[in-house]
């Protein structure tokens, strides 16, 4: 069971959910998106949160608006987190979570700990927390058939861009193959005139030889 909930209206369509439990959240972590964004409450138990953004967005464009409705998302959804004010809550791309045959079951790691921010909550918000809890839908989606269809679409896109791509570098090369030959033709036009105005004047002189010769 995975839980989708919908961040404010006026900061955009953006979905944030959060599986069941931690066999859920094991899925999660092994179907994410390369847009996902993963929440969690730092030192504390908590529900791994995620915030899928737009195609080509980066955690860098998280509006504070949306950052806050996960944020305080992931503290009401951790048995100590919530009970308590000034809370660290941090957040990473799905990217960046590691996994190992060593860790138990739900439990990530990072590759890179540059790459992981924090963020302070200082209390529950609960007109935030309702206003999530209000948009929430309980799903059992097949995480590995839309990750599966993800990839099959991205490679199609990226099949079709290489063919654009070879259409391309195939019209220019034959566009500087006319260019070539319509230069090697005017330049022997301009040989061949050449070669027709020294007749010419060769023609001319040898008629004024003819004629120095009759007189």
């Amino acid at each position: 069971m995975v839980f989708y909930f919908k961040a404010r209206p006026e900061a955009g369509d953006y979905t944030i959910f959060m599986g069941l439990d931690k066999y859920e959240n094991e899925e999660l972590i092994k179907y994410g998106f390369p847009e996902d964004i993963w929440f969690h409450v730092d030192k504390m138990s908590s529900a791994h949160v995620y915030l899928r953004m737009h195609k080509g967005q980066t955690i860098d464009d998280i509006s504070e608006g949306v950052l806050e409705d996960c944020a305080q998302l992931v503290k009401a959804n951790s048995i100590q987190g919530n009970k308590v004010n000034n809370v660290d809550v941090v957040y990473t791309p799905w990217a960046n979570l590691k996994k190992t045959a060593s860790m138990d079951v739900g439990q990530v790691g990072f590759h890179n700990s540059k790459m992981v921010r924090t963020v302070r909550v200082e209390k529950r918000l609960n007109d935030v927390v309702n206003r999530l809890n209000r948009t929430k839908v309980e799903r059992t989606p097949d995480l590995k058939a839309e990750r599966e269809a993800v990839n099959a679409a991205e490679r199609a896109e990226r099949k079709l861009q290489l063919r654009d791509k070879k259409r391309r570098e195939e019209m220019d090369r034959l566009e500087k193959e006319r260019q070539a030959e319509l230069r090697s033709y005017r330049g022997l036009m301009v040989a061949e005139n050449m070669t027709s105005n020294k007749e010419i004047a060769s023609a001319n002189k040898s008629l004024q030889e003819l004629e120095e010769d009759f007189m």
